[in-house]
Formats: structure tokens, C-alpha cells, sequence
């Protein structure tokens, strides 16, 4: 999406429409539209083509990406955690850590589970009793506590 912006401002360059204008109507900054201006005219339309995601590639292999949502489908007990079953970062990471020998830090491991479509979910106690939440709801709402 961003490179077909990049695009458009390359046609309007062609058409002699100074970077200020294409920098108003493509709603960029100045600075951003003298970049691509420049950019433009010492390489053409190919010099705003996209080079594809900035930074270092992940460590985490796609083979390793597609084990370990299978991993996570089996649950924590499956793989040593009895009593609490939910999986925290810090699981996850042993986890990994112990299959690949490779070690992640808690963050990484949060932005690896939200690239593979992974969230964080809210459990509902296994204990609870819908009827007392119920009544609680009724009489905190009324005033009564």
C-alpha cells in the first residue's frame, strides 16, 4: 500500500508537479515527498519500489513457527506444566528454548505468537458461579453492596 503511494507521487513528479503539491495531496510530510523526489529522479519509478520488511530476519524458522502451534495446541500439560494450564511467554520461551536451543526473550516471544495469529485470552475461572456474579452485578448497579 505504501509503495503504491510512492507510485503515485512518481507520476506526479513525472508530470512536473513539485514535491510540496504531491506532498499535500498524498497527505506526507514535505521532507518525505523531497526523499521520494529525489529518489525518483536519480532511479526512476524503481527506486520507490519497497525492498521488503526493515531489520534482521527472525531466528524463528517457519518449520519451527508450525511446531510450536502445534505444541501450543496440546497445552501446557502435555509438555511438563501441571496445575495452572495456560500458556504465559515465559512458558512459551522454555519451550522453544528447549526444542531449538535457542532463547528468546519474553517481548520476542510476544511478537512471534502475534505474528502466527496468537492472543491473549481471558479465562474465566473454573469455579464461578454465574448466579452470584449475577446478583453482584444487580446489587452493585442498584446500590446495594
Amino acid at each position: 500500500m505504501r509503495e503504491q503511494v510512492r507510485f503515485e507521487a512518481a507520476a506526479l513528479f513525472a508530470r512536473q508537479v513539485p514535491p510540496q503539491a504531491v506532498a499535500k495531496r498524498l497527505r506526507v510530510s514535505r521532507k518525505t515527498a523531497y526523499v521520494w523526489c529525489a529518489a525518483w529522479r536519480s532511479g526512476g519509478v524503481e527506486a520507490l519500489r519497497s525492498r521488503g520488511p526493515s531489520g534482521r530476519p527472525s531466528r524463528m524458522k517457519p518449520a519451527w513457527r508450525a511446531w510450536l502451534a502445534q505444541a501450543l495446541e496440546e497445552g501446557p500439560a502435555a509438555h511438563g506444566w501441571a496445575g495452572e494450564q495456560r500458556w504465559t511467554t515465559a512458558r512459551v520461551g522454555v519451550l522453544v528454548s528447549r526444542r531449538f536451543h535457542v532463547r528468546f526473550s519474553d517481548v520476542q516471544i510476544w511478537r512471534i505468537l502475534h505474528q502466527m495469529g496468537f492472543t491473549v485470552q481471558v479465562h474465566r475461572a473454573a469455579g464461578r458461579d454465574e448466579k452470584v456474579v449475577v446478583t453482584w452485578g444487580k446489587e452493585t448497579q442498584s446500590g446495594v453492596e
